[in-house]
């Protein structure tokens, strides 16, 4: 059974850095793609961005030229490094396991437990 941990989350104020990490058990990670999803309280969860195996990437626009999607498949992990935060960024962000590069929720079978982030103004 595979399993995804993820780690990284945290408080900082508006404008700074944070990198997530996604560790996954099992054998067969380097063939699948990973995807990053986040939810803020009271919304549904939204796509962040995804990484193929052989690192092509997706982002979504609200995030696009701030947050940079990368993974290493000797450590079994994919990162998510976040730059210039704005406090709408604040949500629990969540990494998961996929057949594609791709923004739908549902091409992803594979899900963390989730890390907290939030961003003060």
């Amino acid at each position: 059974q595979v399993l995804l941990v993820e780690s990284g989350g945290g408080s900082v104020q508006a404008g700074g850095s944070l990198r997530l990490s996604c560790a996954a058990s099992g054998r067969t990670f380097a063939t699948y793609a990973m995807g990053w999803f986040r939810q803020a309280p009271g919304k549904e969860r939204e796509f962040v961005a995804a990484i193929g195996w052989s690192g092509s990437t997706l982002y979504a626009d609200s995030v696009k030229g701030r947050f940079t999607i990368s993974r290493d498949n000797a450590k079994n992990t994919v990162y998510l490094q976040m730059n210039s935060l704005k406090p709408e960024d604040t949500a629990v962000y969540y990494c998961a396991r996929g057949g594609a590069v791709v923004a739908r929720s549902a091409a992803y079978d594979v899900w963390g437990q989730g890390t907290q982030v939030t961003v003060s103004s």
